[in-house]
């Protein structure tokens, strides 16, 4: 309540000086009534502000009934006593100081001589008002109190306020005292009834103000919740904007975790294990408390008293946490903030967290102030719901998404592979049908010739010459299908590794010139040159003869039957040692149509030839020379180099062999 005293000018130190002047104020002549009522109504008239009115009124009351002291209470449906309790004093008492060995005033009413009242008679409202208006108003009296004069005021027919005239010294009050002051009372109640009509008039905008800024509050909370923003801004912006809409100094949002997913319609004192986690934090001013931002249920039993005290929200002060003595988490900071509104987030009997708002100082919070933090939290939670449900949908159908995608590749895959069977198919029925037409080729060719040789030789009168050419056909025909028989049978028997290979050493230099001359007439026929170069020192290699006779062969006849004529085939032998083995290179090379990169990755399969080659042949020349390069634990590989400014290419067949057979032999002795 709001107490007036006239700030006192220089006072009289010597009490024992005032008691010595005698008060008699039937001596001055008292303004009549209708005067002093007229005043009274002048400064009503004249006011803008309530408080400065009814201080104008003490005053004037004061110094016309010549007392020691005047006081006027607002009383406000009979029972609450309003924000204005004005008190005025005389000069000389303006300025003492207060006496510690004052009486309470509780007990100074009980024991007053003389309390009177210009109404009479009194009702026991009408001293109970005297009496709690004396306490409210004369609580800082310097002195005290030895006579009153008191009063109630009414105002359509309801007490609206309490004058009191207070003298510090006993007096007898004159029957023209209490007349006068029943003269003034009703114009005291119209002051009166001004000043409860303004306060309700502000306390209204006020509310209206308030419930104006409520509304607000509303419609931004409800567009905030429409937006795209990440659900913990949202719950930041929610409380902050709430804090400052309430004045709350500080805003806090807690949300829970619960150990027990299934932990769902809280029971009756019953807490559940959850972990609590600080999300929100919002404060007026610069604050630089350094609090844990977590905490547990069991270590917080101020959290707790929303299981245990469920449908209310939980309302602290300074007071009620001294008495209750509670263990509170470190983020309330309840030493630095004592006043704490806890608000629970509910959802279907799931209490999701708290929303909190405190203050420094103790605070009433209205009831429409509660109403407006539990709409706030109901909105909260169904925002937190549906973040949530969002998410799981989210997870949900990226999930199925996800699985969607990988059953897609997998079908790509069977696909891919089901495409990759049926070309593999249509190539080796290919292939089996180049195949049958090479081998029916090879295999026609040469029994065609050896009938047509019988034949001839049934002709009667052959010459013994004819014979002889006809013999001598049949020889070779008969040879060609043997060579293609044995060829199938050395593939067959080296894929399936039945033989190891039978070294011997030879002299490398001297073994491939006879080779190269027994090609000599090939060469000629065909119109082609040979070069050969060879290493200085003779070469010495442990291999099996009769393989590497057969490789040389096929290489040098390979290289004759697709060089162009007037060109040179090149035979190069070299030496080298790699990863500490030594091993004999043999570089053949001819110059001919070039050999693609699709064909290089099929030139050494079984039955397979170039493409656009007409040269006649059955396929197993490559084929049988890679068995036998692998047979002697060798390698060979394919060079073909376009000639710049030619349809022509430098082909090269690389042949890789260790010199010694029992380096990377799995068939030597160890």
């Amino acid at each position: 309540m709001k107490k007036r005293l006239l700030s006192p000018p220089q006072y009289l130190n010597d009490i024992d000086r005032l008691t010595s002047y005698p008060i008699n104020l039937m001596q001055h002549q008292a303004a009549t009534g209708h005067t002093l009522s007229q005043k009274i109504n002048e400064i009503i008239t004249n006011s803008t502000v309530t408080t400065g009115m009814l201080q104008a009124i003490a005053e004037l009351l004061g110094v016309s009934f010549k007392v020691d002291c005047c006081c006027l209470v607002t009383v406000v449906n009979g029972v609450d006593f309003g924000e204005n309790v004005v008190t005025w004093c005389n000069e000389q008492y303006r300025q003492l100081p207060n006496l510690d060995e004052m009486l309470l005033m509780e007990e100074l009413l009980m024991n007053l001589p003389v309390v009177q009242c210009a109404s009479e008679p009194l009702t026991i409202e009408d001293i109970s008002i005297i009496q709690k208006s004396l306490v409210a108003a004369c609580h800082n009296l310097p002195l005290p109190l030895k006579s009153v004069l008191a009063i109630p005021t009414r105002f359509s027919g309801h007490s609206n306020g309490v004058i009191s005239l207070i003298n510090f010294q006993p007096y007898q009050w004159q029957e023209a005292e209490k007349e006068l002051l029943k003269t003034v009372e009703s114009s005291c109640a119209i002051a009166f009834s001004q000043v409860v009509q303004a306060q309700t008039i502000a306390a209204s905008q006020q509310c209206l103000q308030k419930a104006n800024q409520h509304q607000s509050l509303i419609k931004q909370l409800t567009l905030l919740s429409r937006t795209n923003l990440e659900l913990n801004q949202m719950l930041q912006l929610v409380v902050s904007s709430t804090a400052e809409s309430l004045e709350a100094e500080r805003g806090l949002l807690i949300l829970l975790k619960y150990t027990n997913p299934l932990f769902r319609n809280r029971l009756q004192k019953q807490v559940p294990k959850a972990k609590a986690n600080l999300i929100g934090e919002w404060h007026q001013g610069e604050y630089f408390a350094y609090t844990d931002k977590s905490f547990w249920l069991s270590d917080c039993e101020l959290s707790q008293r929303i299981f245990t005290e469920p449908g209310n929200p939980v309302i602290t002060d300074e007071t009620t946490n001294r008495n209750e003595n509670w263990t509170t988490a470190s983020c309330f900071d309840i030493e630095n903030f004592p006043s704490t509104l806890l608000m629970p987030l509910e959802n279907q009997g799931k209490v999701l967290g708290f929303v909190v708002f405190q203050q420094k100082e103790n605070r009433q919070w209205q009831s429409s102030e509660l109403n407006l933090v539990e709409m706030v939290c109901a909105q909260l939670s169904n925002a937190i719901i549906q973040s949530q449900t969002l998410r799981q949908v989210q997870t949900l159908v990226d999930e199925r998404t996800e699985q969607l995608k990988r059953s897609l590749e997998v079908q790509s895959k069977l696909y891919e592979r089901t495409r990759q069977y049926v070309e593999q198919l249509q190539q080796l029925n290919e292939l089996k049908d180049e195949f049958v037409s090479n081998i029916s080729d090879r295999l026609r060719y040469p029994l065609t010739n050896m009938r047509m040789s019988i034949r001839n030789l049934r002709l009667p009168g052959i010459t013994a010459d004819r014979q002889s050419r006809y013999l001598d056909i049949l020889e070779n025909e008969c040879t060609k299908e043997i060579n293609l028989i044995n060829d199938l049978l050395t593939l067959q028997k080296l894929e399936s590794h039945q033989e190891a290979p039978q070294y011997e050493t030879i002299d490398l230099n001297s073994k491939i010139q006879d080779y190269l001359g027994s090609f000599a007439e090939q060469l000629i026929n065909k119109g082609l040159n040979i070069a050969v170069e060879l290493p200085d020192d003779s070469l010495e290699i442990q291999t099996e003869t009769e393989s590497f006779h057969r490789i040389l062969q096929e290489l040098l006849t390979n290289a004759c039957k697709y060089s162009e004529s007037e060109t040179t085939i090149t035979v190069q032998v070299s030496h080298r040692v790699e990863e500490q083995i030594d091993q004999v290179m043999i570089k053949v090379t001819n110059t001919g149509y070039g050999i693609s990169q699709e064909e290089a990755a099929y030139i050494f399969d079984k039955f397979r030839r170039g493409k656009g080659r007409w040269t006649p042949g059955t396929g197993l020349g490559l084929a049988l020379i890679k068995s036998l390069v692998q047979h002697l634990n060798g390698a060979i590989a394919l060079e073909s180099i376009p000639i710049p400014d030619s349809e022509l290419s430098e082909i090269s067949f690389i042949l890789t062999l260790p010199q010694f057979s029992t380096q990377n032999n799995p068939y030597s002795p160890q």
